[in-house]
């Protein structure tokens, strides 16, 4: 497995484990619909996180919230309604990233209601 694979399934352990640490429960990982994957998906009281999870080895580049792309968050969008409909759902949605910077030492960001549309 490519480095930057390695890299990102880290990225994502990481992120769970700081989901499950705040209270979340861990619903889903690596929901697919269509061409679309949902990182996590977690519940905590009436709100459904929906988690984007960037992980990066450095900063030089920018900070990984930066790499989430509209389209991206698009299909995002296309696979949270699947996931709703799916499970018959009503939750509120906060639509989250997850940030983790593996350096010298591990950096964990939780953005919630990062994006929005009207």
């Amino acid at each position: 497995m490519a480095t930057h694979n390695d890299t990102g399934k880290k990225g994502e352990e990481l992120a769970k484990s700081f989901l499950i640490e705040k209270g979340y429960e861990i619903l889903s990982s690596n929901y697919r619909y269509k061409k679309a994957e949902i990182d996590l998906i977690a519940k905590k009281g009436n709100i459904l996180a929906i988690i984007e999870v960037k992980t990066r080895t450095s900063i030089d580049y920018g900070a990984p919230e930066s790499f989430v792309n509209n389209k991206k968050i698009k299909l995002i969008l296309e696979a949270t309604n699947a996931f709703v409909i799916e499970h018959d759902l009503d939750l509120n949605i906060s639509l989250d990233i997850i940030s983790v910077v593996i350096d010298k030492q591990v950096t964990i960001e939780h953005i919630e209601n990062a994006y929005y549309f009207f």
